[in-house]
C-alpha cells in the first residue's frame, strides 16, 4: 500500500485519523510553503453554541512565505488557556472526557516554540491512545504532487474542502447531539471523548 502523505494538522478531523488507520506509513510534508486556514493550525470542535474553531495563532516574522517547519507559536495572547476551558465546556459531560483530558492537559500547559513540534507530539500521543500501527516520519525534502508511490491527502482533507462520507456512515452519539444534526469530520477529541475505546473500531 502506498505510503499516506498529509499536512501537519492540530488535533486533526477524524477523516485524517481515520486514513492513518488505513496506511502501514504515512509521512507528514514539513518542506511545504505554510498554508493559513487550513487543520496545521486549527480544529474544530462541538460547543453548546454549534461548531467551534479553535486556532494557534501563528507569528508572521515579517515573512509573507515561509516552510511548514518554520512556523512559529504565537504566545502574545492566552490561546492555550482559551482552548483548554472551549473543550473543557464543550466535553466535561461527555462520557470520556475525564479518562483522556490527562493525557492532553499539557499541551495547553508547556509551550512549543515551532507548531510542527506540537502536532506532532500530539498525533503521537493520539496513535498510542488509538493503538495506531502506522509509522509516522516528516518529509526529508519536499514531495512534488503526483509523485507516485505515495497517496496525497495534502490538499484533500481542508476545512474548505467539503469532505465526501460514506452513505451509511454511522453517526456517533455527539455531546450536544440533542441540540445539533449529526456533525461528521470534527475534531478526534469529539469522537474520542464520545466513544473512548470504540474510537478506533469507528475509524
Amino acid at each position: 500500500m502506498d505510503t499516506l502523505l498529509l499536512n501537519t494538522a492540530y488535533f486533526p478531523p477524524v477523516s485524517y485519523m481515520s486514513n492513518l488507520n488505513r496506511h502501514p506509513s504515512a509521512l507528514i510534508e514539513q518542506f511545504e510553503h505554510y498554508g493559513k486556514q487550513s487543520y496545521r493550525n486549527r480544529c474544530e470542535i462541538l460547543s453548546a453554541n454549534g461548531k467551534l474553531p479553535l486556532t494557534v495563532p501563528i507569528k508572521k516574522n515579517g515573512k509573507i512565505k515561509f516552510l511548514t517547519k518554520e512556523a512559529e507559536i504565537d504566545y502574545s495572547t492566552p490561546w492555550q488557556k482559551l482552548h483548554y476551558k472551549g473543550i473543557e465546556s464543550a466535553y466535561k459531560n461527555s462520557p470520556f472526557y475525564d479518562y483522556y483530558e490527562e493525557d492532553f492537559r499539557p499541551y495547553f500547559e508547556h509551550k512549543e516554540k515551532y507548531l510542527l513540534d506540537l502536532n506532532l507530539n500530539i498525533l503521537h500521543t493520539l496513535a498510542d491512545l488509538l493503538k495506531l500501527h502506522t509509522r509516522i516520519e516528516l518529509t526529508e525534502d519536499y514531495i512534488p504532487e503526483g509523485t507516485e508511490a505515495f497517496t496525497d491527502f495534502r490538499s484533500t482533507i481542508h476545512p474548505k474542502n467539503p469532505q465526501t462520507f460514506p452513505a451509511d456512515l454511522k453517526p456517533y452519539p455527539q455531546t450536544f447531539g440533542e441540540k445539533f444534526p449529526f456533525m461528521p469530520n470534527l475534531s478526534i477529541l469529539d469522537l474520542l471523548f464520545n466513544m473512548g475505546p470504540e474510537t478506533k473500531e469507528y475509524l
